[in-house]
């Protein structure tokens, strides 16, 4: 990747958070994006671009040095791009935005931010809203439905809700939890399931995601849709977070899950075996990091 500027230090710091900007293109409006995320008074400004092939980069470097712009030299997942703006981030918390959210108001108060990480919670979703003023679901669950795995989602949200994953990975992270949890996994190609991933991750070894409604953010374009069709990456998911259990002390994934897991994988024999125990050998070497199971989390959602 190349990096340009992040080498002076920002104005106006009033909070101990960083603002991560995934961008899928370049906007007229970017100049009054950084300066909204100025005033607001992050102790950090990465701007991460997502088209490697903008030619407007380097003025826009010149003309903002304090803001750290990352370019990747090939095709990444969003997933990927927010790893790496943590990296590359040292403050106490992330905020992960995207170039589709509305910047003409104030996106975060220092007097919020404080009050959204005293808990120390691992990831606070925000309040979505659309374009027009609309809600739509962004707040999750997850059940068991015929024996599978089934998210429900609604639009009614009250404060403080467990959330199953923030949409759009758009959230407050706490980092150091971030680093700790190893980010997303880069090997799953589908947005969907990769948020997926490592938000149910996250509520297995111990953290927890909640939404705020003191935290609001609008769209300023149209709302992505959420590709949640079955694929070698939902069985990657399924091998990763549904299939262990916990014993005592720690997950594993026990043998006899195989051929469950061949039959609904659609894969040939020896593919399935290979994923199989790529992802036995994973979840033996996070062992210890599981404080539960997935029965565990649906039987036991939403309590304290």
């Amino acid at each position: 990747m190349t990096v340009l500027g992040g080498k002076e230090a920002l104005p106006n710091i009033k909070m101990n958070v960083a603002a991560i900007l995934i961008n899928r293109g370049w906007s007229s409006y970017r100049t009054k994006m950084i300066e909204n995320l100025m005033r607001c008074g992050f102790s950090e400004i990465i701007s991460i671009e997502a088209d490697s092939e903008n030619y407007s980069i380097e003025d826009f470097s010149r003309k903002f040095p304090f803001v750290k712009i990352i370019i990747p030299q090939e095709d990444t997942t969003d997933g990927d791009l927010i790893n790496i703006g943590v990296a590359e981030a040292s403050s106490e918390y992330v905020l992960v935005l995207r170039d589709s959210i509305d910047f003409s108001k104030d996106i975060l108060t220092p007097t919020l931010a404080s009050k959204l990480t005293e808990s120390g919670t691992f990831c606070i979703s925000p309040r979505l809203i659309g374009k027009e003023n609309f809600s739509f679901p962004i707040l999750f669950s997850p059940s068991i439905k015929r024996a599978a795995l089934n998210v429900i989602s609604t639009s009614v949200v009250s404060d403080g809700s467990h959330n199953l994953f923030p949409f759009n990975n758009i959230a407050l992270y706490n980092r150091r939890k971030f680093i700790d949890l190893g980010g997303y996994d880069y090997t799953i190609h589908s947005d969907y399931w990769q948020n997926l991933d490592f938000s149910f991750r996250a509520w297995l070894w111990g953290e927890k995601i909640t939404l705020s409604t003191a935290f609001s953010l609008s769209y300023s374009t149209e709302i992505p849709v959420l590709e949640t069709g079955a694929s070698q990456f939902s069985n990657r998911f399924y091998l990763k977070n549904l299939v262990p259990r916990f014993y005592a002390d720690h997950g594993a994934i026990p043998k006899s899950s195989f051929f469950a897991f061949w039959g609904s994988s659609s894969c040939g024999f020896f593919e399935a075996q290979a994923r199989f125990k790529e992802a036995r050998e994973w979840v033996m070497e996070n062992k210890y990091r599981f404080k539960r199971d997935a029965l565990d989390l649906v039987e036991n959602w939403g309590n304290k």
